[in-house]
């Protein structure tokens, strides 16, 4: 299988970004470096499970924490909360949550003056520009797919109507890998409407001892605000119109069809230890997430590093090991990582 690109310059001209474009990386690039300063004031650590919180979050995509507990997954989405003037609701999934507790459900109202009765529609949790959906695969499929229809179309039906949910819309779910008796695993094609699933590893040492001393000290320290949610959504729309070279377009889809154990001439470690590789959808964010990564660091063009940082948190759950695989003690990780090394443009 040959799996060499065409190579070219990998700094692309930001040519296609007007002056005020270009005012707005900055603006983009300065309110990153002030979002990560204030989070670190409540969260120790976790720089990369930080970054790709912020790359979902200007490329508009959603994000799957997996991590044991006590790793500072739910104080890291609350506290983005708290920094951005945004809309928060936190949704703790449990075995007995309907799909009406978190869309919302029609009650009867009467009019006291007149005796009219009528049903109102009453909002759930799921009306909020971020949605913390705490342990999601502690509840039924059913309220799953209520809570996945939102991501994917950014509206709720209920009662026999569709109501719009105000951008920006965005669902960040955590997940416990070591508790699965009583859980609902999200089946492959449901994990795949989340743009990563998020590692959240141990600390350091150095790490763990800070954690422990700013949380047994005093009170919390004050956050700073930024970014309305109309800021946000023009820097959303920012990052879809920074370039990309077409070089950068073909390596991200070359890397997305080597995971493919079907495709001709596949990489013989897929082709012996994957059941399904990814879809298209996984190309698509493995591009608007390098243009994301690409501005939040100042850049005004997307490149091939950009891309191999993001492969795996894209990739991961989108690639499934077969039997062979995990006889052998093969991750989805493992098999990324292999991927990434035999796939490079020509030149790297």
């Amino acid at each position: 299988m040959s799996l060499s690109l065409v190579s070219t310059d990998s700094t692309a001209s930001s040519a296609s970004l007007t002056d005020d474009d270009v005012a707005k990386v900055q603006q983009l690039k300065a309110a990153r470096d002030t979002v990560v300063r204030e989070i670190e004031k409540r969260v120790v650590g976790q720089k990369d499970v930080v970054d790709h919180l912020l790359i979902s979050l200007f490329s508009k995509g959603h994000c799957l924490f997996v991590g044991v507990p006590g790793l500072a997954k739910t104080l890291l989405i609350s506290t983005l909360a708290d920094v951005l003037q945004l809309s928060f609701n936190r949704i703790q999934f449990t075995p007995d949550l309907m799909p009406s507790d978190i869309t919302g459900t029609d009650i009867l109202e009467e009019d006291r003056a007149t005796g009219r009765r009528e049903l109102r529609f009453m909002k759930g949790p799921l009306f909020a520009n971020i949605i913390l959906a705490d342990e999601v695969n502690r509840t039924p499929p059913k309220t799953q797919a209520a809570l996945l229809q939102a991501m994917q179309e950014s509206k709720v039906t209920a009662s026999g109507r569709t109501w719009p949910l105000a951008p920006p819309f965005l669902v960040f779910a955590t997940q416990n890998p070591i508790e699965q008796e009583g859980t609902y695993p999200l089946p492959e094609a449901q994990l795949d409407r989340f743009m990563f699933l998020v590692d959240v590893g141990y600390p350091s040492a150095e790490e763990e001892v800070q954690i422990v001393k700013q949380t047994t000290a005093g009170a919390q320290a004050a956050l700073v605000r930024v970014l309305s949610p109309e800021e946000i959504l023009s820097l959303q729309d920012l990052v879809r119109r920074v370039p990309v070279p077409d070089h950068v377009v073909k390596y991200a889809v070359e890397l997305v069809r080597a995971t493919r154990p079907k495709e001709p001439g596949a990489l013989d470690v897929i082709a012996k230890n994957v059941a399904w590789g990814a879809g298209p959808r996984a190309s698509q964010y493995l591009v608007v997430g390098a243009k994301a990564r690409a501005v939040l660091a100042g850049r005004f063009a997307a490149s091939v590093d950009d891309v191999r940082a993001l492969a795996k948190p894209v990739l991961r759950h989108r690639v499934l090991p077969n039997f062979t695989a995990e006889s052998e003690g093969l991750t989805s990780t493992k098999l990324i990582e292999a991927v990434v090394e035999r796939v490079r443009p020509v030149g790297a």
